[in-house]
Parts: structure tokens; C-alpha cells; sequence
């Protein structure tokens, strides 16, 4: 490996040594531009704009067009600190090579990692100079596990684990012996499945499938296991093979498949239909978890959505396989959040809540505790730190005595949920899964190097501590996108952001993580079917709610729940939904429409985002509410637009989005970084033609002119005229609406459902619980150095997060 980056590094600087030689004059001229900007980071954008501001000079433009301008291209950040320029080359995701150029000198020098990050600390004054620093190396660990290696096959971890696990662990008799052990292992309760202490060898174990084949064969494919069930368990097999004859002979035939000629789908297969999965738990601490009234709430937006429909589709998929698998077993999943006493007119306060739609699942609230007791209110995400250690301990209580079991799967859901998941897991023992949603390293630019100046307010050095342990702690990690992990080939993933970072005076992340790691999938989720179904199911709709959402759309009284009115209901309405916070930019959106005339006599535009009528707690929330109402003020937007308070009633939602494909008009999602886009996702189910953000996850959920179209927004200007491109071709030629509504839709059915994630959550936990105990991954020096790293860092950081106050 790191011969291999040696060689791409020696590449990249005789590359630049090569334009050195040619091109010293230009490539002075140049360096000189970038380091009269000072010290300091410049971004792409900054330096392609130094680049193209000369090239107007013809022996400039040989630069730009040359094996400079390619390596330009491929640099995400560049720091100077002159007479130094340090450049950060990502020649294809996951990839990065470190060089720097002398401008008095033009001498070009290869760095590495380290290197590169001590000079990039350089820019702070106070930064850690000298060797003395802690430097935070995750590779060693992992140095004998798989890797992939392909940018295109990153997130696609299980089927490189399944053909490493069908080709090096089945390769002759003995390797098989773990495959045997671990089908012994099963038992639930105390009850064993699978297999008994009658079986004791593979040759054993082989000759039983053979008979058990035969018999099968000779008796009708539906026969119930009960009434063979007597004559398996002299043979040495128990419960858990299935419920008919036909089901069992199924797994007969894989297994007998796996003794002889291991396949990667064939393995997947047979992993996938034992029975491992009964209780989960999953972890949502922050904001304000609950099924209603909570939505458009500070820190509540579409995670608890997501968890929600996550775990319907979830209990689901659970009692279908276990009813297939021939068992009785009634599965239970907690979804754990935090309690609070004062709930605000939600059911927050509730300890124990039952998730409607389901039998088996509930919503678990523990309360944050400290040495004063309980804390009664909301505090923000970020300030949840010093509070997660104790809520973890806590919880593990609460689900020994609520499952009367162990769980068999713990999910972390954000950077919190993912932290307790991790201190849960380390604790019982258990296979762990990580969503992230979204980090927030890549949502605040610098936030690392400049960690200091954003603590008091963010307490960043907390959150990315706990997300490096999370990372390298969990199992396996599921993303919505490929985006969120690896990024594009001009943007960085939010996973690869922290593969190499610094915190100046606290720690240098040297190899913090590697995204082409087996424990990085994809599964994308859907939105609720119930709920999101297409405007043109007329006999689905729900024409009783019309007269409100019209009174909420179109009435002339402003108040409380929205400012402005609309002035000329025919025209078509471009419709927005999310949190009031800086990354989400309605406000980015509601300025677009502002300064352009053209777009605001197309159509009108409606925002349901944040709540006007009370002051929010949210200090993001509060700058941008300011930001709207000066805004329409400026614009004069009154006629034109209108603001609604967030709704929390989902089911109105649903047609609210089918009513405004009604007028014929689109769904715009402007965030300067979306992780996943669930809102897109809903919109396009309900057949609303999409714009989203390109910086992100709705970059991979719209297929760009087909089910939707991207818009960067960063150029509003630019994304307000792609709008109005639409919606004139729509006034000339009115099936271009439908076309796209229609793209979006098959898109949709063919991605994005719930069905297709809660069937490949549980083959992946699957996959991964089997990869955890045949190779015998107990991991004792990852964890020894996570322990470490806990004790002496995470929890000093913790501690030094002031505690809230409910007064």
C-alpha cells in the first residue's frame, strides 16, 4: 500500500517537476497570484478562478491546458504559507497524493500525510508546532483485512466480503470447520436452532444434508415442518431451516452448494435466510423523537421520518423471515431516544410508546441524567456531549429489562446515536450498524483546522472524536448514497473528509478512515408508500384535507402559521420544505426568486420552514428567520410568495405535495449539502416533478433531465433560469411536465423503496455477524486503542462541554 502511494506521489511531483522545466516563467506568475492571497486555504474554486483570470494571455492558457491545470483540477484544497504552496491532489475518490512548491525556489517536494498536515497547521497561530503531537493511525489495525480497490466499487462492501469470504475461508475441508461452528452457535433463549450436538464434523454434517435431501424430495414441497420435525432433530437438525418442505430443501441444496462450491451470491443467499436477527435496537438521542408534532421542531427533520419508516418496513421483513424460517419467535425493536419531561405538547415524555403500524415495536425514552438529576428540556445536538456516557449505561438497563434478551443488531443513527451504539456494543458484545445521516465536517468548511474558533458554539472537537470512534468501532456502515461516502469526482464524501484531517493543538488524523473498507454499503431508503403515492391515484387521494390546504396555501389572513399571501392562485407553484438552518438554504432559494423578475411572473413560490410564530431556541434558526423577513421585506415578495410554518401532520403532507402537482408546479431541495434528500424522494413519489441540490445525495437520486434535474447552489443565479427553462417549455409544450413527473416516478419504483432497504439491512447484518465470527474478529487492539482514545480524549472533551440548565 504504501509502496503504491509512494509511486503516485513520485508521479505527481515529477509531473509538476516536468511543467517546473518547461514552464518556469508561467508557473511563477501563477504561484506568485495564489500566494499574494496570504496565508490561508484556498478551494478549488479559487484556484481554477486564479487559473482561468490568466488565460486570457496565450502563454498562460499552455498551464491551464497542461499536466498543471490536470493536477488543478484533482487539487481540493491548497495552503499557503509563503513562500510555500501546499497542494492536496485527489486524482479519483478515495485517492490523495501531498506535494508542495517552493515560489522562490520553484522546487516541488513530495509530503507526506503527516507532513502535510503539520504544515497545513501552519496557518493557526497557536497550532502545535514539533514532533510531539498525537497522531491518530487506524490502518496498522486494519493492515490484514480486504480491501477493494476500484473508486466503483466503493459502498459496495458486502459483495467484495462475500466473494473474499467464497474464495480464501472455503478453499479446502478444513476452513470449513467455522462454517459448522457457527451454525452450532444458534440458539435463542435457550432454545437451540439449526443445528444439534448430534452433528459433530463436516463429514457429518455433509452426509445428514444428503439424507435430508432425499427425504425431502420424496415428500410434497408443502408439507408442513411440523410433521417432519421429529425425524430432523434424530438427524441432528433443529428449527430455523424453514417451514415447509419445499423451504427447507432450499437451504438443504445451498448449504450442500457451500460444502462443495462455494459462490459469493450463493453464500449471501444462504446467510441471509438463517435465523440471526430477533431484537434490535436502535439509537436516535437528540431532538425530539416522536410520531407527531415534532417535525420542523430544532434538530427534528427528516431522521425521525427516516427511523420511522425504517422501522415498520423492518418488523416487517423480520416476521416475514422468521415465519419462513419455521419459527414462533415474536422479534421486538426499540428505537431509543431521549426522554423529556418537558415535551412541549408532544409525547416525548413518554417512556414507553408503541410505533404505529407496527405489533412488536416501540419508542424507548431514557432521560439525560447527571449528578443534579434529570434534565428536563431540549438541548441542541450539539451540546449533547457530556451527557451520552451515563444515557448509554442507562440504556443498557432499560433494554436488558425491556427485551428480557440481548439484541442481536444495535443501529446508531447521527454522530450521538452512533457513539452510544458503539458504547453498547463494545459492552454486550453484539453486531453493530452505523448511519450516519449526515456529518458535519463537511457541512462547515474548516471546521477542523479552525476547530477552536467554532467549540464554544458547535463543540466540533467532540463531534468529530465521536465519529471517528463510531467509524472504526462499528461492523458495517450504511450510507444512502455513494456521495456520502466517497463524494464525486470533484467533490469529497463525508466518510473520505475524515480519512486525513487535523486539530490543531489535539490531535492529527493521520488515517482516520478508509472508504474502499468491505464495511462501507449502500441502501437507500424509500418514503412511506402509505402516505407518498402519485397525484394522478385519484381514487387514493384525500380530497377531504383540500379546503385546509387551500386555506393554508391561499387564504389572505396572515398570522402564526404563514406570512404573505398569493395574489394569483393560477399560476404554478414551486414548493420547498425543510429545517430554517444555513445548510438547508430556503433562504438561499427565496433569494433566487427575489432578484429574478422573470422566474416570479412564471410562478409563485410557497416555503414550509421553521416556526414564525414563537422565537426559536435554535441559534442557526433564529439568524436565518431574521435573514427571511429582511428578505421579503427587500424584495418586496408579498403576492408573490408565502411563508408556512413547519408542518408536523405527515399524512397532509403527502397531499399537500399531490396538490401542488396539481397546479402543475415542482419541488425545489437548494441545500448547499444534502446527505440523502428524503423530501426528494417523497416529492418524486408523489409525481412533483424535482430540483435538488447537486452537492450531495440528490445528485444520485435524480437522474439529471430524466426524473429530475440537478442545480448547484452556489449559483442561484444559474438554477433560477434551469426553473425557468422548465416551466416555459412546460407553457408550450404541457406533456415536458408530465415526462419529468413520469421519470421521476419509475425512478422511484426502481431505487427507492423501503421493501428493498429492510431486505438488504437484514442479509447485511447477516453477512456481517457471519464475517465477525468465522474470522474470529474480536479485534482486541482496535479496541484497546478506541479505549484509549476514549478515555484520554473523547471524555476530557465531554467534560469540558458546559452542562444545560433548565432554568
Amino acid at each position: 500500500m504504501a509502496e503504491r502511494r509512494l509511486t503516485r506521489v513520485h508521479s505527481l511531483r515529477d509531473r509538476l517537476g516536468d511543467t517546473l522545466s518547461a514552464h518556469r516563467n508561467e508557473l511563477f506568475c501563477i504561484l506568485t497570484r495564489y500566494v499574494n492571497q496570504g496565508k490561508g486555504i484556498l478551494q478549488p474554486h479559487q484556484l481554477l478562478a486564479e487559473l482561468e483570470a490568466l488565460c486570457a494571455d496565450g502563454d498562460m492558457k499552455v498551464l491551464k491546458d497542461g499536466p498543471f491545470g490536470d493536477v488543478l483540477r484533482a487539487t481540493q484544497e491548497a495552503i499557503v504559507v509563503p513562500p510555500w504552496v501546499a497542494l492536496a491532489v485527489r486524482p479519483r475518490p478515495g485517492v490523495w497524493e501531498y506535494v508542495r512548491v517552493n515560489l522562490n525556489e520553484l522546487l516541488v517536494e513530495e509530503l507526506s500525510i503527516p507532513e502535510y498536515l503539520q504544515f497545513k497547521e501552519e496557518l493557526v497561530e497557536d497550532g502545535f508546532n514539533g514532533n510531539m503531537v498525537l497522531e491518530l493511525d487506524f490502518e496498522p489495525f486494519n493492515a490484514s483485512f480486504p480491501r477493494q480497490t476500484l473508486s466503483k466499487s466503493i459502498g459496495n462492501g458486502v459483495q467484495f466480503l462475500n466473494r473474499h469470504l467464497s474464495s480464501k475461508m472455503f478453499h479446502d475441508k478444513e476452513s470449513m470447520y467455522p462454517l459448522l461452528d457457527f451454525l452450532r452457535a444458534h440458539s435463542y433463549k435457550g432454545k437451540t436452532m439449526m443445528l444439534n450436538d448430534r452433528i459433530h464434523s463436516l463429514n457429518a454434517l455433509q452426509s445428514v444434508m444428503r439424507n435430508a435431501e432425499e427425504y425431502l424430495s420424496s415428500i410434497l414441497p408443502d408439507t408442513p415442518y411440523s410433521e417432519f420435525d421429529h425425524r430432523f432433530q434424530e438427524m441432528g437438525l433443529e428449527k430455523g431451516w424453514g417451514d415447509t418442505a419445499g423451504r427447507v430443501l432450499e437451504m438443504v441444496h445451498l448449504l450442500l452448494e457451500l460444502l462443495e462450491a462455494p459462490e459469493p451470491c450463493t453464500l449471501e443467499k444462504f446467510l441471509g435466510r438463517i435465523p440471526m436477527v430477533f431484537n434490535v435496537v436502535i439509537l436516535s438521542p437528540h431532538g425530539y423523537f416522536a410520531q407527531a408534532n415534532v417535525l420542523g421542531l430544532p434538530d427534528t427533520g427528516g431522521q425521525v421520518v427516516y427511523i420511522l419508516d425504517q422501522v415498520r418496513a423492518l418488523e416487517n421483513e423480520m416476521l416475514h423471515r422468521i415465519k419462513q424460517q419455521g419459527l414462533d419467535i415474536i422479534p421486538r425493536i426499540l428505537i431509543v431516544t431521549r426522554l423529556l419531561p418537558d415535551a412541549v405538547g408532544t409525547t416525548c415524555n413518554q417512556r414507553l410508546e408503541k410505533v404505529l403500524g407496527t405489533d412488536h415495536s416501540s419508542i424507548l425514552r431514557v432521560p439525560f441524567r447527571t449528578e443534579k438529576g434529570i434534565l428536563r428540556k431540549w438541548i441542541s445536538r450539539f451540546d449533547v456531549w457530556p451527557y451520552l456516557e451515563t444515557f448509554a449505561e442507562d440504556v443498557a438497563h432499560e433494554i436488558a429489562g425491556e427485551l428480557q434478551a440481548t439484541p442481536d443488531l444495535i443501529i446508531g443513527n447521527y454522530s450521538d446515536g452512533n457513539l452510544v451504539a458503539s458504547l453498547l456494543a463494545h459492552r454486550l458484545g453484539v453486531t453493530q450498524c452505523t448511519i450516519a445521516h449526515a456529518l458535519e465536517k463537511t457541512k462547515y468548511p474548516d471546521s477542523d483546522i479552525y476547530w477552536r474558533k467554532f467549540d464554544d458554539k458547535y463543540h466540533f472537537s467532540c463531534q468529530f472524536t465521536a465519529d471517528l470512534i463510531a467509524m472504526n468501532h462499528t461492523d458495517f456502515i450504511i450510507t444512502s448514497t455513494y456521495q456520502e461516502i466517497a463524494g464525486s469526482k470533484d467533490t469529497v464524501g463525508q466518510y473520505e473528509s475524515h480519512t486525513a484531517f487535523t486539530l490543531p493543538g489535539l490531535y492529527r488524523v493521520v488515517h482516520g478512515i478508509d472508504v474502499f473498507d468491505p464495511k462501507f454499503n449502500i441502501v437507500s431508503p424509500g418514503a412511506d408508500m402509505a402516505i407518498y403515492f402519485s397525484y394522478s391515484e385519484e381514487q387514493r387521494r384525500l380530497t377531504s384535507l383540500h379546503p385546509e390546504i387551500e386555506e393554508l396555501l391561499f387564504s389572505d389572513v396572515q398570522n402564526t402559521d404563514h406570512i404573505c399571501v398569493l395574489h394569483d392562485r393560477t399560476k404554478p407553484i414551486i414548493f420547498s420544505m425543510a429545517r430554517l438552518d444555513r445548510v438547508k438554504n430556503m433562504t438561499g432559494l427565496v433569494e433566487w426568486f427575489g432578484k429574478n423578475s422573470r422566474l416570479r411572473e412564471l410562478v409563485n413560490l410557497v416555503v414550509v420552514a421553521g416556526d414564525h410564530g414563537k422565537e426559536s431556541k435554535d441559534r442557526e434558526e433564529q439568524d436565518e428567520m431574521k435573514k427571511m423577513k429582511w428578505l421579503i421585506d427587500t424584495y418586496k415578495l408579498n403576492g408573490q410568495f408565502r411563508w408556512i410554518s413547519a408542518q408536523m401532520n405527515r399524512v397532509r403532507n403527502g397531499e399537500l405535495y399531490r396538490f401542488i402537482a396539481d397546479t402543475k408546479g415542482a419541488f425545489v431541495q437548494p441545500a448547499l449539502y444534502e446527505a440523502f434528500g428524503l423530501t426528494v424522494v417523497e416529492s418524486m413519489t408523489c409525481g412533483l416533478p424535482t430540483f435538488a441540490t447537486v452537492h450531495g445525495g440528490p445528485a444520485e437520486i435524480i437522474v439529471d433531465g430524466v426524473s429530475g434535474f440537478h442545480i448547484d447552489p452556489y449559483k442561484g443565479d444559474k438554477a433560477a433560469e434551469l426553473i425557468i427553462d422548465f416551466f416555459e417549455k412546460c407553457k408550450k409544450d404541457p406533456s415536458h411536465w408530465t415526462k419529468i413527473s413520469e421519470g421521476g416516478l419509475k425512478r422511484i419504483q426502481e431505487k427507492y423503496t423501503w421493501q428493498i432497504y429492510s431486505e438488504r439491512l437484514l442479509t447485511l447484518s447477516a453477512v456481517y455477524g457471519f464475517w465477525k465470527y468465522v474470522s474470529k474478529l474480536d479485534r482486541r487492539e482496535t479496541r484497546r486503542y478506541l479505549e484509549m482514545f476514549y478515555t484520554l480524549k473523547y471524555r476530557k472533551l465531554a467534560n469540558s462541554v458546559p452542562l444545560a440548565s433548565d432554568e
